[in-house]
């Protein structure tokens, strides 16, 4: 989510290095050589054996950096070493990490530490650390599949029988990834800029502008001869401006910008032009008119639709939800059949680096169980045909096509990397405008809705909540059938079951655009990225937002230097 100002391109590529550099990493040295001892060690212990030993070690070098109205009000930066160990007893059709029914869904064996830096310069202290809590893990593990067993003695058996891991292939690969330190001189001197562009406007309550920065390196290696280090960089530039409507509702505007280099955030005036834009927009959303609940065909512009379908269908399309006895399993059982539109198809590739030019964050080489990021195939030709996996098998799907992500600490799951939905037949944007007007006419619609823009949205999964999804626009504009311009409205939230709202696709243009984000489920905050064009949905429902009932301040904020909103 976050993008300096140069006059020429700086390419940051990642450093492969050879295998006798390689032999040199302190830490990968006493990563392996603690990892071998201890696999060798607690497979043959008196108690339930080790099959399956790996440790993740994540070195991030992180930065912010943030400004309002015009001065800069916060300046951090940090490093940090984590330590997260995955440790399976028994064997891969049954182990520790095996469902609880009736308790969890997952137990947390993935185990984490927080180690310190300095200590990544002493082999002989780095391994003791790792050999402390790989004992703490064992132990834990011990006790974790005690309860596996006697859970499954008393309880109902699985409708879906596959085993807990599944075998993968050993990889290698070694690349060190740098991000060369910012001019924090003359990034604070753009920020106090670009927040000072919206001091002066009386309707502007809150606004600010950031840049934050990672540089984050994984190292993992396993049992089963997985011997990697691999990176990313994760830059965001981020502007954002609030308000407040007379009847309490919360309004706002922004951008954000994401790039894996300084080179590649956006330059000054690229943003300022944003800025004056935001700022127009902000303005007529405090006088646009609420929009009662309706139901009728909508537009989503290509950005906001790329966040809908990340919501309503990529979620449900995680592998192991279809296996979780506590899980919705919306469409566990439909592999083969139609579940929207034939010209839709649909696929997650964490793979591809950037499209069109645009960095996606939702890139990486290996997922953080050590497998090759792949392309998923989810939806050919309006079919299901297949679901994101990581190293728990289900029916019919048996191995890992590279999406078992998760941040420090947690489990890890089946998630998105970079979800894309192309469309066999487009159109140009104005003419799936006219066809909006037309499906509106067909229906006896007053009127239809056109989504710009959403912040993102959430989605119920499990079988004890209502199988349903909300996504939260901020822009919003209704098209009249009559020929009056469109209108900006304000106060709706999307909501819906998914898999009715996917079978309503109609349409789309060929306007791809990407957006970038992080998503965040049962295994943490992960990057993502999701690519779409405008689509058309013959019926969409909204329902009328939360707002607060505080009225606007009392006094108009202290007065500066106004500029006209453009």
């Amino acid at each position: 989510m976050f993008k300096l100002f140069l006059s020429f391109c700086i390419f940051i590529f990642p450093s492969v290095l050879s295998a006798s550099e390689q032999s040199k990493d302190l830490v990968m040295n006493a990563l392996v050589k603690e990892l071998d001892r201890s696999f060798s060690g607690l497979k043959k212990a008196e108690k339930v054996p080790l099959y399956y030993l790996g440790y993740e070690l994540t070195k991030s070098k992180v930065g912010y950096l943030s400004s309002k109205l015009g001065a800069l009000d916060y300046e951090t930066g940090f490093e940090t070493s984590k330590l997260d160990i995955d440790l399976r007893i028994n064997n891969m059709e049954l182990d520790n990490t095996h469902q609880v029914k009736g308790g969890a869904a997952w137990q947390n064996y993935a185990e984490t530490a927080d180690l310190p830096v300095a200590l990544e310069g002493n082999e002989d202290a780095l391994r003791a650390r790792i050999w402390e809590y790989t004992d703490k893990v064992y132990k834990k593990a011990q006790e974790s599949f005690t309860k596996v067993k006697m859970n499954k003695a008393v309880t109902a058996a699985e409708d879906d029988p596959s085993p807990d891991f599944s075998p993968a292939a050993a990889e290698v690969f070694y690349e060190t990834v740098t991000l060369p330190a910012p001019d924090k001189a003359a990034w604070s001197a753009r920020l106090k800029k670009h927040s000072a562009r919206l001091a002066g406007y009386p309707y502007i309550y809150d606004s600010g502008a950031t840049l934050s920065y990672e540089n984050e390196n994984r190292y993992l290696v396993n049992s089963e001869g997985t011997r990697i280090k691999t990176g990313n960089n994760y830059l965001t530039l981020n502007y954002f401006l609030t308000s407040r409507t007379t009847d309490g509702m919360e309004i706002s505007r922004g951008e954000q910008y994401a790039a894996d280099s300084f080179a590649g955030l956006p330059s000054e005036e690229k943003v300022n032009a944003d800025i004056d834009r935001s700022i127009a927009e902000l303005k007529a959303l405090k006088d646009a008119p609420v929009v009662e609940p309706y139901s009728g065909p909508a537009i989503l512009k290509a950005r906001a639709a790329a966040v809908y379908f990340h919501e309503i269908i990529g979620h449900r399309l995680e592998g192991h939800r279809q296996k979780l006895e506590d899980s919705g399993q919306t469409f566990a059982k439909k592999v083969g059949q139609k579940v929207t539109s034939d010209i839709i198809t649909l696929y997650d590739d964490p793979a591809i680096r950037d499209f069109r030019g645009i960095p996606l964050r939702g890139f990486y080489r290996y997922d953080d169980e050590g497998v090759k990021a792949q392309r998923a195939s989810l939806v050919e030709n309006g079919v299901l045909k297949g679901f994101l996996m990581n190293r728990s098998p289900i029916r019919g799907f048996p191995a890992s096509n590279g999406h078992g992500r998760r941040s420090s600490g947690l489990p890890t799951v089946s998630r998105m990397g970079n979800l894309r939905m192309t469309a066999s037949v487009t159109s140009t944007y104005p003419e799936l405008h006219k066809q909006l007007i037309e499906e509106c006419v067909k229906q006896g619609k007053p009127f239809g809705l056109v989504f710009e823009d959403i912040s993102g949205g959430f989605t119920n999964t499990g079988r004890g909540s209502g199988q349903s999804f909300k996504v939260l626009p901020l822009l919003v504009y209704r098209v009249y059938t009559d020929g009056r311009p469109d209108q900006l409205v304000r106060g709706v939230d999307i909501v819906g079951t998914p898999i009715t709202s996917f079978a309503k696709i109609a349409a789309a243009a060929d306007d791809d655009a990407v957006f970038n984000g992080t998503c965040g489920a049962e295994s943490g905050w992960v990057p993502v990225s999701a690519i779409s064009p405008s689509v058309l949905i013959t019926e969409m429902e909204v329902e009328k937002s939360q707002k607060s009932q505080q009225k606007p301040p009392v006094l108009e904020p202290p007065a500066r230097a106004p500029r006209a909103a453009k």
